[in-house]
């Protein structure tokens, strides 16, 4: 199966090579109510895995864009809305998957530069989110984490991207019975800041492991997010 990036530069050049599409993602975040950081990107994971599972996305109407867009690099880019732009943005066809505090809606993959108008005019910045509690710890190997390298400064929004990445990979590790038991479980899991101690070896786990192809805020190569899967072992 693809990767999210090319593991060799002859790799990356014959991906590049085929027509780009992108997998976009419009996070609510509305001035009286913006979602908690946390919860806005466990929900984009989720809805990124709502989305690879859909029948419509796996050999349905969405599935020739789907092919298209892991021929080349598998791109997300996360955009806002807020008020009428989210009412417009949600009568588009896609998927909204709600958590806590957060709305993710992810759409079928679009050409780089052919984005629909009541997407393309919604701004990528502006994403910066908090949380006014610091995430609940999570017992290891009760779910699927989704650590986030803790050495990098990145946006709300582009952790999204990264964090829907990590989730994409694990979900092409799993077997289909795997994969059926999550997606009928809701796919709980949990994003969170690895401790600096601990990053060097969930790294060099084997798990699997987001490499970013460096188009935005941080260096080529960087290593953004491992995925903790207990059923995966490591």
């Amino acid at each position: 199966m693809p990767a999210v990036a090319a593991a060799t530069e002859s790799e990356a050049a014959a991906r590049d090579a085929n027509p780009q599409y992108v997998l976009p993602l419009v996070v609510r975040i509305e001035r009286a109510a913006p979602p908690q950081r946390t919860d806005a990107l466990e929900t984009a994971a989720r809805a990124v895995l709502t989305f690879l599972s859909d029948p419509r996305a796996t050999d349905g109407e969405w599935a020739p864009l789907v092919h298209a867009w892991t021929d080349g690099r598998i791109r997300k880019v996360v955009r806002r809305a807020r008020g009428a732009e989210w009412t417009r943005a949600e009568a588009l066809p896609g998927i909204t998957v709600t958590g806590d505090t957060a709305q993710v809606r992810v759409y079928p993959p679009v050409p780089l530069d052919g984005w629909p108008k009541d997407l393309a005019r919604l701004q990528v910045s502006g994403t910066d989110l908090d949380d006014t509690e610091p995430p609940a710890p999570v017992e290891p190997g009760s779910l699927p984490v989704l650590w986030l390298n803790p050495e990098l400064e990145m946006t709300a929004g582009k952790s999204m991207a990264q964090v829907g990445h990590a989730a994409q990979i694990a979900w092409w590790r799993l077997s289909d019975a795997q994969r059926k038991d999550w997606a009928d479980a809701a796919f709980p899991l949990a994003v969170r800041v690895a401790p600096k101690d601990a990053w060097p070896a969930l790294a060099d786990s084997g798990r699997p492991l987001v490499r970013d192809a460096g188009f935005t805020e941080i260096a080529p190569g960087s290593c953004t997010v491992v995925a903790d899967l207990p059923v995966l072992g490591g």
